[in-house]
């Protein structure tokens, strides 16, 4: 039986915690934030393994879907509300064009969402897919905004609330929430960074990152150098130096030429010694004859 996930279930009860029962005309209500599909729902990222159907688009458009796919749901909608925070008015369709621009960004925290359907204006209706397979959806997104999730994210129980956070915490209604268990995890993850080598998944993140690598974006090409282009660089560096520190610098001819040239008779006769001079003038007699 489809199920829904412990990491889906904890951003549900994030956005009611925090959209129930607040200020404004219209806030969110339970039956309005959803994960499992009815009963009578068959494919799509609300089933699971006992309701997906062949070819559904939900496993076989993603490696990361095929691997993940198990009994848990990995979809979210989230229904209509009309809150008022921070001085202004915050709706469904403000909150979904700014988790939208979110994933366009390509944001840290949005790299497990596979989409979004939603609409801007509770008229149109529009689909953000990270895969660019399709761009809209059915009128019922009119009102109320699905979130896909690649299901080896869910799978792997990886926490998604990060992203509704930081929206909550971007129209004023959410300071620190954090429980004292969360904030030790961030303490982890801070000793983490100090050990880059690859010995645990945060290593294995700024791994990838130093070498110019994305494990969700195929055939990225980083902006700046990384460890792999910088290696080269070095490797280039070294073989053109092996290839000078090999080369024999030293023209003998052209030595005794410019030293030649700078002797007049008068400083050559100088420079031999007295007792070479018979010798030379004997050369250089014979020489002339010859």
């Amino acid at each position: 039986m489809t199920r829904a996930p412990a990491n889906l279930l904890a951003v549900r009860s994030l956005l009611l915690t925090h959209l129930d029962n607040a200020p404004g005309p219209d806030d969110l209500e339970p039956g309005e934030v959803g994960i499992v599909g009815d009963s009578a729902h068959r494919g799509g990222y609300h089933c699971g393994s006992d309701r997906v159907v062949v070819n559904d688009y939900s496993v076989v458009e993603s490696p990361r879907d095929r691997a993940g796919l198990t009994l848990d749901a990995a979809a979210l909608d989230v229904g209509q509300f009309d809150v008022r925070s921070g001085g202004r008015t915050n709706t469904l369709a403000s909150f979904s064009v700014w988790c939208v621009a979110q994933c366009a960004a390509n944001a840290a925290d949005t790299r497990d969402i596979r989409e979004i359907i939603y609409s801007p204006d509770g008229s149109t209706v529009k689909r953000w897919d990270r895969l660019g397979k399709r761009t809209s959806g059915d009128s019922s997104h009119r009102w109320h905004t699905h979130f896909s999730f690649f299901r080896d994210a869910i799978k792997a129980g990886r926490d998604q609330r990060p992203l509704f956070r930081r929206y909550l915490s971007s129209i004023g209604l959410l300071e620190d929430d954090m429980t004292p268990e969360e904030h030790n995890w961030l303490a982890t993850v801070h000793k983490n960074l100090t050990v880059l080598d690859g010995r645990n998944p945060v290593g294995q993140i700024y791994t990838r990152m130093a070498l110019g690598e994305d494990a969700t974006v195929p055939n990225f090409t980083s902006a700046h150098p990384t460890l792999r282009s910088i290696g080269a660089q070095l490797s280039a560096l070294q073989t053109a130096l092996t290839a000078l520190s090999n080369r024999d610098f030293t023209d003998e001819p052209a030595i005794v030429a410019g030293v030649l040239a700078s002797l007049t008779p008068e400083k050559i006769a100088a420079a031999i010694p007295p007792n070479m001079a018979k010798q030379v003038a004997d050369e250089l007699a014979r020489r002339l004859v010859a």
